[in-house]
């Protein structure tokens, strides 16, 4: 079996030297790239099995390089910020981005992460598994959604939000319920992470109450996925 490809982006040699020593420490396949435009290159000629990005790089940032990643592909994205910030987390994650990490970090806190993030991402643990209703399909195994007969683009975190909800249809969870259960213990985020992703898989399944099923939100509680 081949090794997972992590692929560093860092204009600090530093912070990218530390955390390639750790990652391959791990058995993991490092590359590095120290500014945006590079990072692009480097993407594409190595295909790798994650990214882990930084938001203020040189060339291009790391939010124009999320985006371009993303139009390429749905591989995890993990965004490393200096900033503690709302608006940083929140628009990293409205660009696609599977999770972020705030400068300084502890560098096996940073292995965990990488580690849930590609096993969840590649199903290791997680046998074919489809949930069907009206209009939509969303496939755990192969990491595919389809609605109204046309396969939608969905990042990996918000494919495993929506498929947990799905397989839990009437219950209701609350967002530090739903962080345990999607994101992993291994996650030390905020509530509004949650809310963040609800509000891209409803703009991709627009009137989806048509078919009968929604994401419906439970005032004071949390979210849950309603059939009629």
């Amino acid at each position: 079996m081949s090794k997972n490809r992590i692929l560093v982006v860092d204009d600090d040699p530093n912070i990218s030297r530390l955390v390639k020593m750790y990652l391959e420490k791990e058995g993991f396949e490092v590359e590095t790239a120290y500014r945006g435009d590079e990072a692009l290159k480097a993407f594409r000629e190595s295909a790798p099995n994650l990214v882990l990005l930084d938001v203020m790089l040189p060339g291009m940032d790391g939010w124009q390089v999320c985006r371009e990643v993303r139009k390429l592909s749905n591989i995890p994205v993990i965004m490393l910020t200096a900033k503690d910030e709302t608006f940083d987390k929140v628009l990293g994650l409205e660009l696609g981005a599977d999770d972020y990490i705030v400068k300084p970090f502890e560098p096996k806190e940073l292995v965990a992460r990488i580690k849930a993030v590609i096993r969840r991402y590649q199903g290791a643990e997680t046998p074919d598994k489809e949930m069907i209703f009206p209009g939509l399909s969303i496939n755990i195994s192969a990491y595919a959604v389809t609605y109204r007969g046309r396969s939608l683009d969905m990042p990996p975190r918000e494919l495993e939000l929506l498929y947990f909800l799905a397989s839990h249809a009437g219950q209701v969870f609350t967002r530090e319920q739903l962080l345990e259960k999607v994101w992993g213990y291994e996650y030390f985020g905020d509530s509004r992470t949650v809310d963040v992703h609800v509000k891209r898989i409803r703009e991709k399944l627009t009137d989806s109450e048509d078919l009968g099923w929604a994401i419906k939100t439970v005032w004071g509680v949390g979210y849950k996925f309603e059939v009629k």
